[in-house]
């Protein structure tokens, strides 16, 4: 009888900058690395319409620089529509990655994004999600006690800094001023009489 391993998943991520024109640079290098790449003959979106995004966005950023009325609106629409396009396209690279996965590190790469471990279980009952205003992302977890405080901190570089967010009395909190396209991990930990516990696993969001 033969035995079959299934190959641990690797995951796709984009690294979209906080900044703008650094966003840029990265999605034209996505473009670019995945132009002809044969790894990739059919992509979803299609580069074209990816490009037309680039584009699009290249010119309301340069449109803020005149400190115009509403050029900054206009800019963070520009850079939503194309993180949405930019989040489908690693959907598409993550699908051919998956169905090879002992070259999917390579493969990941020569798309120009990145390659990273699957990430250990989401802890149960903590999630991020969209707020209803742009910028914004609502965080809920499962309450600790009766009586708790809940520390939250995210980051904008992949968890190798945090940054603090108020302390809540729920379970509950919505951190506002984020930029729309950029991915953004949170965390949280409780305190209670017995003590503050530990932090828990991150969750990511691209912020909206």
């Amino acid at each position: 009888m033969t035995t079959t391993t299934t190959l641990p998943r690797t995951l796709v991520a984009l690294l979209l900058p906080r900044s703008t024109p650094a966003a840029l640079t990265v999605a034209r290098a996505i473009v670019q690395s995945m132009t002809g790449n044969a790894s990739f003959p059919a992509p979803v979106p299609t580069l074209a319409a990816v490009s037309f995004a680039i584009t699009d966005l290249d010119a309301a950023q340069a449109a803020v620089l005149t400190r115009t009325r509403g050029t900054v609106e206009a800019r963070n629409d520009r850079r939503v529509e194309l993180a949405i396009l930019l989040s489908a396209l690693k959907g598409y690279v993550q699908s051919v990655a998956d169905a090879d996965r002992e070259n999917a590190a390579a493969l990941i790469q020569s798309s120009g994004m990145h390659a990273s471990a699957a990430a250990p279980p989401r802890q149960r009952g903590f999630a991020a999600m969209p707020g209803l205003v742009s910028g914004t992302v609502k965080l809920e977890a499962i309450a600790a006690a009766k009586r708790a405080a809940y520390e939250w901190e995210y980051s904008l570089d992949g968890g190798k800094t945090w940054l603090v967010a108020p302390v809540t009395l729920k379970a509950r909190t919505s951190i506002s001023g984020l930029t729309p396209g950029a991915s953004v991990c949170f965390r949280y930990r409780a305190v209670t009489k017995a003590g503050q516990g530990d932090w828990s696993q991150p969750v990511s969001i691209i912020v909206r």
